[in-house]
């Protein structure tokens, strides 16, 4: 069960060791024909510290459907990370935003604005004989 040295590269940059990954292969379903009714070329990866599972039997092939888990096992955890990443700068950006002041000429328009609206409410009243 070798795996591309370029995946076992992305999977060491992304921080997951090959000793944690195992492969579970399986007859798989669909078109094939015979091939696919006798082989197991259905794959599936599981990431044993995470319990994450991912399937692939997009192919004929055992061994691309397995770099097919790989890659899309990669991918996921990608994506997973740039959520992430993306939310803890949102959350700071938002604290950013809450703790900014309100600037002087911002102040002095909703003074302004709250003065008109007394006025308007005053408008309002009984009209003095």
């Amino acid at each position: 069960m070798a795996i591309d040295e370029k995946l076992t590269a992305r999977l060491k940059a992304v921080g997951i060791r090959v000793e944690d990954i195992r492969f579970t292969f399986t007859r798989a379903s669909g078109p094939g024909g015979q091939h696919v009714n006798k082989v197991s070329t259905s794959v599936e990866l599981l990431h044993i510290p995470t319990g994450t599972r991912v399937v692939a039997s997009d192919s004929r092939s055992q061994s691309q459907n397995r770099q097919l888990t790989i890659e899309r096992f990669i991918a996921d955890l990608e994506r997973q990370r740039a959520e992430r990443r993306q939310a803890r700068l949102a959350a700071a950006s938002k604290a950013r935003r809450q703790k900014a002041k309100r600037s002087r000429a911002t102040k002095a328009k909703m003074v302004e604005g709250k003065r008109r609206r007394g006025e308007t409410k005053k408008m309002r009243g009984r009209v003095a004989p």
